[in-house]
């Protein structure tokens, strides 16, 4: 589904990514891990269209996306979740799902959508005329990725989900990004707990100073030593 070939991505002349590789399959869900700095959030930023790489070729479903715009990317089929949220705190928390289905016009598939976000996230729909800034942390992280499904997206890129949140809300954050996933929508997830994005995840990846220094799938991630030292605490 989606394809980065030999993507380097700068910060005016700070070379970020130094030409990384990456393939996301359809229907799967893949982590990206690597300490702080390493190049995750741009790697996200750099499909998304916010921060365009400089050379190298990020395709979608086949089609080269790095020169588009970040609306036109979100209209095929990308949806990003930010890290730290990103809500717009004074709309309610029905007027910020509002805002990510701002690109459609089936209003019908709006409705549906709505009702499927409020089954996932039932505190959403008794908060659905609060104002977003007014909500805990794990109910924003709700919002946003929320927000984020309304684009009806095919590939949900998610930032951090866990960052700031309290284990229980987390493990429910995770159980349900699993189940999205199970309703067919493919997911390219970077985060700091490792040991739950492994665990949710079919194949990781491993970024370290802009470059990919070992890709395999997410049980292998789990027992290689060095990552376990690394990223897993043990």
């Amino acid at each position: 589904m989606l394809r980065l070939r030999d993507v380097s991505t700068y910060y005016g002349n700070i070379r970020v990514l130094k030409g990384i590789n990456i393939e996301v399959l359809e229907g799967e869900i893949i982590t990206m891990l690597g300490p702080n700095g390493a190049g995750k959030t741009t790697t996200l930023m750099s499909v998304c269209g916010l921060v365009p790489p400089r050379f190298g070729e990020i395709l979608f479903k086949g089609r080269p996306i790095q020169d588009l715009s970040p609306e036109k990317i979100v209209a095929l089929g990308i949806s990003q979740v930010p890290e730290g949220r990103r809500i717009f705190p004074h709309l309610t928390t029905l007027e910020n799902l509002d805002m990510g289905a701002f690109l459609r016009q089936d209003r019908t598939g709006i409705k549906e959508d709505l009702d499927y976000i409020f089954e996932l996230f039932p505190i959403l729909a008794e908060r659905r005329h609060q104002a977003g800034g007014t909500l805990s942390g794990g109910e924003q992280q709700m919002l946003a990725i929320s927000r984020a499904l309304m684009a009806r997206p095919q590939l949900l890129l998610l930032d951090e989900p866990s960052l700031g949140l309290a284990p229980k809300i987390v493990r429910q954050i995770f159980d349900i990004i699993q189940k999205i996933n199970q309703d067919n929508t493919t997911i390219f997830l970077v985060e700091q707990n490792a040991n739950l994005a492994l665990r949710a995840a079919k194949r990781g990846y491993i970024l370290v100073n802009g470059r990919i220094t070992l890709t395999d799938s997410a049980a292998n991630l789990m027992s290689n030593e060095a990552v376990r030292e690394a990223y897993l605490g043990q």
